[in-house]
């Protein structure tokens, strides 16, 4: 038995599942293996939150099209939890934990039996204290379940011809904020903004621009630094002052996940 019929089989004593998509591979591979099991009875919802992007939102519409699942889209401003926006080292926990509760609203409207995210056994060896809200409430991780690594799910999304398969990892535009800095809808918008303006300037896929207090930190991934070489620095640091920023600065180390969990000063 494949590792992808593992997953599919993992579905197959549930009777209706809601699969938590958020524009990624890993979310994408589960949704695909839940309708390949039960069809209709998988439905996908994406939260649209403030903090999402619209090329994750837009890889979600993309993801739940190529699959021909249902997609349900919500939408709700994180940013109104104060438990959220005082950006500690659980701000991801207060996130999760809300969406947890939306999720719960939706399963009992369409009497849903379980609720599904992306996590894959990769993302247990970092921090992610938003893993741990979702489990709390009940959501379960068959990526997890069925031993699912990064690499797995990438190799099966490509022979299961999902688009999505190489798509750079992501997170939420909160992430590009240091713990301890408020996240306002401001500074979303000009990250948002700013991650386009490099990725359109060096053709990168894998891209991140962090919001150190007003000073714009570009983190390309490692096998694109060489991008910025071709690039005007001087044009992109106007471009990105246009928006907002003082100052900006380019990490020579590259992307590397969790490199902002730190409390600022």
């Amino acid at each position: 038995m494949t590792k992808l019929e593992k997953l599919v089989n993992w579905f197959g004593d549930k009777q209706r599942v809601l699969v938590a998509l958020s524009g990624g591979v890993d979310s994408a591979l589960v949704a695909y293996a839940a309708f390949q099991k039960l069809k209709n009875d998988a439905i996908a919802i994406t939260a649209d939150y403030k903090t999402l992007s619209q090329d994750e939102l837009n890889s979600a519409k993309q993801i739940c099209a190529e699959i021909g699942i249902k997609h349900i889209i919500i939408s709700y401003d994180e940013l109104e939890n104060e438990n959220f926006v005082q950006n500690d080292k659980n701000r991801c926990f207060y996130c999760r934990t809300e969406l947890a509760t939306h999720l719960d609203v939706l399963a009992k409207q369409h009497n849903i039996d379980v609720i599904v995210d992306g996590t894959n056994l990769d993302d247990l060896a970092d921090y992610r204290p938003g893993i741990k809200a979702l489990s709390d409430n009940g959501i379960k991780s068959p990526l997890v379940e069925t031993c699912f690594t990064k690499q797995d799910v990438r190799e099966e999304a490509k022979r299961s011809g999902l688009s999505v398969y190489d798509r750079p990892s992501n997170s939420c535009l909160a992430s590009r904020i240091p713990w301890g800095q408020r996240v306002t809808m401001e500074r979303l918008a000009r990250i948002e903004v700013a991650e386009t303006m490099v990725k359109q300037a060096t053709g990168a896929k894998q891209v991140r621009v962090r919001d150190l207090d007003g000073v714009a930190k570009i983190e390309l991934g490692l096998d694109e630094l060489h991008l910025l070489s071709n690039t005007s620095k001087l044009e992109l640091e106007s471009k990105l002052r246009q928006i907002g920023f003082i100052s900006v600065m380019v990490d020579p180390d590259g992307y590397k996940p969790g490199k902002i969990n730190v409390i600022a000063d």
